[in-house]
């Protein structure tokens, strides 16, 4: 016969276990669809954009994720990466809420009209990207210098 003590502890048990094997999965950073390439570029549709919405991606490289997102804010494209020079050795990354980006880790909120002139170090990394054609183009070798952040 087993105690109710017995059943208790071995519960408590199962679930620290339980807790103790997902939070490194909560503390991991997300990783996203892969956006179009073409030749040496990223290619994102403007027109699958919501304005001051950033839509997130991952280009994977030399087995590391390296997650970056787009957004239109006003009459711009602009592309940033998903670290920044403060947090990025946490793995976090950045989620959207309500016109705001927020830091995963310092939970320090970033509007999107702020975004472009990006001063401080929690702020996500600007990643260069042209229009050509209707089209936004973002060069690969400039998110592959990117993978020490990731």
């Amino acid at each position: 016969m087993i105690s109710r003590n017995t059943r208790t502890g071995s519960a408590i048990t199962l679930l620290l276990l339980l807790v103790l094997t997902q939070l490194p999965a909560c503390s991991r950073q997300p990783v996203y669809p892969p956006a179009a390439q073409s030749g040496t570029d990223i290619i994102i549709d403007p027109a699958s954009l919501e304005p001051a919405v950033p839509k997130f991606y991952t280009y994977s490289y030399r087995g590391k994720n390296i997650s970056y997102f787009v957004l239109k804010d006003r009459d711009k494209v602009l592309s940033f990466l998903d670290a920044c020079t403060g947090c990025y050795t946490r793995k976090r990354g950045y989620r959207y809420d309500d016109g705001v980006v927020i830091c995963r880790y310092c939970n320090t909120k970033f509007p999107i009209s702020k975004l472009e002139k990006g001063l401080g170090s929690c702020y996500p990394i600007k990643l260069g990207g042209r229009i050509e054609n209707g089209k936004f183009l973002i060069p690969i070798p400039a998110v592959e210098a990117a993978v020490n952040q990731f």
